[in-house]
């Protein structure tokens, strides 16, 4: 019995151990450990934008397979049926005859065959139908370039959120253990109720901070989550990355040069835009010129039947071969096509270069964003520094008593600031190459 019983609790202890494995291993699952190269991968396979990008670039390849089928021919069948139940009676210098007969029906099926020979017009929607895939492809790469620079630009949020909260969680740390310290001195009645009341609001006014910090870190996962197209509401997204560790990108020297806009994905669709128009200018051309098919019909025809006896109907076969030429004399509509195609022209002309001129403002803007940033960091890196050893000065003299409770927290202070300061230096960096990358049109900053 006693075996029994231990046999039953070491199977019990099993189930235990295994219930709890399988809860931490979808409790792992519910938690995404993020680095910037898997966020911005995760964004371009789930996002929904780029799965919407993908299917335009589908929907113009159909539409060039459609503008090429214009050159197949047409073929059809057709058939019908007429009953005359009075038939017209025509009247020649007095002789009249009918043309028909009464009461009586006519059968006819017809195969006919249209091939078009000389079509200039579908020639240049061929011509076209390329250009649009290449629009379609560049701005699937425009919305994949805008993700990317998103979803970077919101994982370096996230950054900032958590180092911010860090530091604001350390200060608030530090203040509560001087809190604590100041009040057992002034219950030993060795310092003053001022400087308790001192270190106690110093506490309290950290704290709003510390919470605005959190919901802050909250609300940038929120937003990441967004962008990398996370369906699952219960999946967290965490990532033990930090600010400090780009530091080494912030470099003044990658700035010698001023960047090229070849890659800039506003330029080439103004490019191939303009190409659009210029085929649609030859399309609308095209409606001064000649077009030439070449047809064929063959047709069985059964005339006067009084019943509806169709097998044994005669049938008199028939076909004929033909060319269409067709010669445009005069369509006003075709001259004011051609005039509002030429001033659509002249308007993206224009519109491109005053496109250009701004990205080269911005260009410019980035780089000064960037080169303040290297120069800020510097003097930031210098400032925390300092305000470290400010603190460490003011926390012993107040300790033998040489200093005021006002020092102390004047040097908390100076260090948390300096701190958030050097991290929002480094973001601000980040955030300007990001932003270049993506007006350079470079799919990593």
């Amino acid at each position: 019995m006693e075996k029994r019983f231990r046999v039953r609790r070491l199977s019990l202890w099993l189930c235990m151990l295994l219930l709890a494995a399988t809860a931490e291993a979808q409790e792992k699952e519910k938690v995404l450990e993020l680095t910037l190269d898997r966020a911005v991968e995760i964004a371009l396979n789930d996002n929904p934008v780029i799965r919407v990008a993908d299917q335009d670039i589908e929907l113009k390849k159909v539409s060039q397979k459609e503008a090429w089928q214009q050159l197949l021919p047409t073929v059809e069948l057709s058939g019908g049926m007429t009953y005359t139940i009075k038939a017209a009676t025509m009247n020649l210098g007095g002789n009249k005859f009918k043309m028909g007969q009464d009461g009586t029906s006519t059968w006819n099926g017809a195969f006919s065959v249209n091939l078009p020979v000389f079509a200039p017009a579908v020639y240049r929607t061929m011509q076209m139908s390329r250009t649009d895939i290449e629009l379609a492809v560049e701005k699937s790469r425009a919305s994949r370039l805008d993700l990317v620079n998103q979803v970077t630009k919101a994982y370096y949020g996230l950054l900032l959120a958590q180092d911010s909260y860090e530091v604001l969680q350390e200060s608030y740390a530090y203040s509560e253990k001087n809190y604590q310290v100041v009040d057992a001195k002034y219950r030993q009645g060795s310092v003053s109720e001022y400087d308790k009341i001192s270190a106690e609001v110093q506490m309290r006014n950290i704290k709003p901070n510390v919470v605005a910090a959190r919901n802050a870190v909250s609300l940038a996962r929120l937003q990441l989550k967004v962008l990398l197209g996370l369906s699952d509401e219960q999946q967290e997204v965490t990532t033990a990355d930090n600010l400090r560790n780009y530091e080494k990108e912030v470099d003044a020297h990658r700035l010698t040069d001023m960047p090229a806009l070849t890659g800039n994905t506003t330029l080439k669709q103004f490019d191939l835009n303009e190409q659009l128009l210029r085929h649609t200018l030859r399309i609308q051309k095209t409606n001064f010129m000649p077009t030439l098919a070449l047809n064929y019909g063959y047709q069985y025809q059964s005339l006067y039947n009084k019943n509806f006896e169709i097998w044994h109907y005669n049938w008199f076969p028939s076909s004929t071969v033909g060319i269409t030429l067709s010669v445009p004399l005069f369509k006003a509509s075709s001259f004011t096509g051609l005039k509002t195609t030429k001033i659509q022209l002249q308007q993206l002309a224009e519109n491109r270069v005053n496109t250009e001129r701004q990205l080269h403002m911005q260009v410019q803007t980035y780089r000064d964003n960037m080169l303040a940033g290297t120069e800020q960091l510097a003097s930031n890196k210098e400032s925390v520094a300092q305000a470290e050893k400010g603190r460490m000065i003011a926390e012993k003299r107040y300790e033998v008593g040489r200093g005021t409770i006002l020092e102390l927290n004047s040097s908390e202070v100076a260090l948390t600031q300096a701190q958030l300061t050097y991290n929002q230096a480094i973001y601000d960096y980040l955030v300007a190459q990001a932003d270049l990358a993506l007006v350079l049109g470079n799919e990593q900053p």
